[in-house]
């Protein structure tokens, strides 16, 4: 089918009499096509400012499609019932129509992929509306939006008024902005930018290449490389938000955890505002020391731009980390009650997403040592979740640096001494560094205390020696 061949749809307008009988008008209504979820939702947002679930189909056919009507539009949407539109008519639809209007407020994978043909298609008329509680993936969440009140699953009659005059008010003022890729200057003919995206291209290939260099040099050399690439690249002004991303990861990994703030800190306030680096600054906040301001951040964080796997398992480490020096402090009631936090974050951020084995992997440890009734039980299944979740990202071949120190640290905690000692020769091999041992050694320790066979204890623990050793001391 050639699109750029098809006539643009049109649908003939009935209008009432006023002895209420329909009759065909002369005009034709320019379409609206409407992409949204279907059905029954749930929010995923766990604030209490939200709506556990949102019934989108009582949302089109209370708001939506009475606000476009409104406007003088014939509101169209995807069939339910068909699963999807054919992927010709549904093209057809998005590119032809006079206007497009996309809740985003769950974050859907297809209404992202149908907003992003828009986006290519057409110059304008391309409308993005969300709910006020609606917390989005950072690239979405930054598009000027139209945001509407939803408060409850049941919409009441007022709260569909209020929102249906709110979208009538500000669709229109809307309708002419220039979707991202059309505001870029001279598109769609980009002669004139080639050379400069290609000297973009190389300058990145470049900064890959020393970052390649960097990781693979070792002591000393790996931290002049390191203090060199924050202070060329670190400088640069504007920086690319994925360039400070990885500078910031290459502190976090190689650098003291106060010079790491001091280079977010030095950064730009769009950069730091980013949600990736207020999580390693968090979890740099915390290595220095100051966990409760640490745990009030990412509080913060999710507050703001809602709940992840990644924040829970940095809010289980905060308390997890508050636990063991209540411990060294003899304060057993304050242990206890940080210990109960750590496994009420880690197993929400498992829960959250099972093939996350972060959060997951630090849980087996901290219900051995609370030791209540069925603990040493679901420690084993958690260890079991771990240990699939780490073979299926290895299957997967997942760029994920911590993979193998978890297995590591499945390991020892299943007290499985033969997959310990097969890990740690891979350990001598490779690098230290590779295997996080730094961050890892002292957990497994902990794991040897609950190896029940005195044996399998000893040979944990001729292993936790090994890797001593390869870590340098």
């Amino acid at each position: 089918m050639h699109l750029a061949k098809q006539a643009k749809p049109k649908i003939l307008v009935t209008s009432v009499s006023r002895e209420g009988e329909q009759v065909m008008g002369e005009g034709l209504r320019p379409i609206c096509f409407m992409v949204m979820p279907f059905g029954t939702k749930p929010t995923g947002v766990a604030d209490g400012k939200s709506p556990p679930e949102v019934d989108f189909d009582q949302l089109w056919e209370k708001v939506l499609r009475p606000a476009i009507a409104a406007l003088n539009y014939e509101a169209v949407r995807a069939d339910e019932d068909l699963g999807a539109l054919i992927i010709a008519d549904m093209l057809e639809r998005l590119t032809l129509a006079d206007l497009v209007v996309a809740d985003m407020t769950l974050s859907n994978g297809n209404v992202y992929y149908e907003v992003g043909i828009r986006h290519g298609a057409k110059e304008a008329g391309c409308v993005l509306i969300s709910a006020e509680w609606s917390k989005q993936l950072f690239d979405v969440a930054q598009m000027r939006q139209i945001r509407y009140a939803l408060p409850a699953k049941e919409i009441a009659d007022a709260d569909a008024k209020a929102a249906i005059d709110l979208l009538k008010r500000e669709i229109p003022k809307h309708t002419a902005a220039k979707t991202p890729l059309y505001s870029l200057p001279g598109f769609p003919k980009l002669d004139a930018r080639r050379g400069s995206f290609r000297n973009l291209v190389e300058s990145l290939s470049k900064f890959q290449a020393d970052v390649t260099a960097a990781r693979a040099a070792r002591g000393d050399e790996r931290v002049k490389r390191m203090e060199e690439l924050l202070a060329s690249y670190g400088a640069a002004r504007p920086i690319m938000a994925s360039v400070a991303v990885e500078l910031v990861n290459l502190a976090r990994d190689n650098c003291p955890f106060s010079r790491t703030i001091a280079f977010i800190d030095s950064l730009p306030e769009e950069i730091r505002q980013l949600t990736v680096v207020k999580e390693r600054r968090a979890l740099a906040q915390s290595k220095v020391g100051d966990h409760l301001a640490a745990i009030g951040e990412l509080h913060a964080l999710i507050e703001l731009s809602g709940d992840s796997s990644e924040r829970q398992g940095l809010l289980g480490g905060r308390y997890k980390k508050l636990a063991k020096e209540a411990r060294k402090a003899k304060d057993d009631r304050g242990r206890r009650a940080y210990l109960e936090k750590a496994i009420e974050h880690y197993t929400r951020g498992m829960m959250l997403d099972l093939n996350d084995y972060y959060p997951t992997s630090n849980l087996p440890s901290l219900l051995r040592a609370r030791g209540g009734p069925g603990d040493l039980e679901r420690a084993q299944a958690v260890n079991n979740l771990v240990v699939i979740a780490c073979e299926a990202a290895l299957l997967r071949k997942t760029d994920n640096e911590w993979t193998k120190s978890t297995l590591l640290g499945a390991a020892f905690d299943a007290s499985d001494a033969a997959k310990a000692e097969e890990l740690a020769d891979i350990v001598e091999r490779e690098s230290a560094a590779d295997w996080k041992l730094d961050a890892t050694i002292e957990t497994l320790m902990g794991s040897v205390e609950f190896a029940a066979d005195p044996q399998i204890k000893e040979r944990l623990e001729k292993v936790i020696a090994r890797l001593r050793n390869a870590l340098g001391g």
